[in-house]
């Protein structure tokens, strides 16, 4: 009778095996994580199309279910014109996925206390007092006038976008003209400035429209990198590393790369005419700014990092708030930065968290990502999703900008989802 008992019990182990999530991840077999090695292969087809096409020069992509990595290859090209091939393990200029690890170091500092996230800005940066509200733009010589602002903007509107902060460079033509004016950088491509000088100039810069009133994208978690600096009396490249990457494990991710990992940086290209070319200039500056000896930490869009440091860094927050035995986040301080934070009348199409776009009812008609999934991405045509019911990590990333050809998000969402049996 205990020999019966015992092997019923070894085949109830055996058959939930794909529901096990390891804390670290593993390599295993598709099945053995609840999914098709041969619908995973369709994968396989539509990159390999892609890159004959020439709507990309060559991708990474990684996926992991229950912490079982169970699809990680390269395709294609690293160096077109030579024809070198891209690496699992080169190092992407990841851009706007900054700001997920920014938005966890400012709640990592929170659970110590060091903020309420209804505190004002200018509890903390003076030169954000008395904001004021661009009223009317010149675009002859971009000059404007101002009203003063209602309220002032508070740590959870940085989070969120809802600050009233435009984008240098990628945002509208009179914040572009206006911050331009004023040298306040986009951070991507930026080298030679210090975050406290250029937050503490943007401070003074007039808001789009009334704090909390609308979804815009833009410098605010500039503006919280430069907290964490703060409260953490720590420059933002050494609060991460101490504090994210070398717990997670994450040891490829850097603001600007040391010498010896410089040769896996992935070279970024752009459409031109319809064909592939390797990129001159990046948003600002030298499209290889990854290489050179930086002093600018952008919490917006700073930093470079492999797809598998990324993918761990999504574990952690999938897990929780712990992954490498490390523990960073609380589970219900993840909870909160999974839930939506946008009201209707605020976004009726944006759903957003505290550092990441949400998956509600409200949106989950648009993909087969389920309710509480958690997403962003990069300018470069890098990004990622995580769904905590289906325990899944999905990264895909290539370097291309600009491009008419659009993102394959969307098609390769479709190509993980249905390789899902179990």
């Amino acid at each position: 009778m205990k020999k019966y008992a015992l092997i019923v019990l070894v085949l109830i182990a055996g058959c939930g095996a794909y529901a096990q999530v390891s804390k670290t991840f593993i390599s295993a077999k598709p099945e053995n994580a609840g999914m098709s090695a041969e619908r995973l292969s369709r994968i396989d087809r539509f990159m390999n199309e892609q890159i004959e096409k020439s709507n990309i020069p060559g991708a990474v992509v990684f996926i992991a279910r229950n912490g079982k990595v169970v699809y990680y290859k390269a395709f294609g090209f690293d160096d077109l014109e030579k024809k070198s091939a891209l690496r699992k393990d080169q190092i992407f200029r990841i851009a706007s996925q900054t700001k997920a690890i920014t938005s966890t170091a400012a709640m990592m500092l929170y659970e110590e206390g060091k903020f309420n996230m209804e505190d004002p800005v200018s509890k903390y940066i003076p030169e954000f007092k008395n904001p004021r509200i661009l009223k009317i733009f010149n675009e002859k010589d971009s000059t404007y006038t101002t009203e003063p602002a209602k309220k002032e903007i508070t740590i959870r509107q940085l989070m969120t976008h809802t600050s009233g902060l435009g984008y240098a460079s990628i945002g509208t033509k009179e914040m572009k003209a206006i911050y331009a004016k004023a040298g306040v950088p986009s951070g991507v491509g930026n080298s030679q400035y210090l975050l406290s000088e250029k937050m503490k100039i943007l401070g003074t810069q007039p808001l789009m429209h009334e704090p909390g009133e609308k979804f815009t994208y833009g410098l605010g978690v500039d503006v919280l990198g430069y907290l964490v600096e703060i409260w953490s009396g720590m420059p933002l490249a050494d609060y991460f590393k101490e504090k994210i990457f070398t717990p997670l494990g994450m040891n490829d991710t850097y603001f600007y790369l040391p010498k010896d990992k410089q040769s896996r940086l992935t070279r970024l290209y752009e459409e031109q005419d319809g064909k592939l070319q390797k990129k001159k200039t990046s948003v600002e500056g030298d499209p290889d700014y990854p290489c050179l000896a930086g002093t600018y930490y952008s919490g917006g869009g700073g930093l470079s990092s492999s797809i598998e440091d990324y993918a761990k860094f999504l574990q952690m927050v999938l897990n929780g708030g712990t992954y490498n035995g490390a523990r960073l986040l609380g589970k219900k301080t993840v909870e909160l930065m999974l839930t939506n934070q946008l009201p209707l009348k605020v976004s009726e199409t944006t759903q957003f968290g505290l550092g990441f776009q949400i998956e509600t009812s409200l949106t989950d008609y648009l993909s087969p990502q389920s309710i509480g999934s958690f997403s962003w991405g990069g300018m470069f045509n890098t990004t990622y999703w995580a769904d905590p019911k289906e325990k899944l990590v999905a990264l895909l990333y290539t370097q291309i900008w600009p491009t008419t050809k659009g993102r394959v998000l969307d098609k390769f969402k479709a190509l993980v989802y249905q390789s899902i049996i179990e």
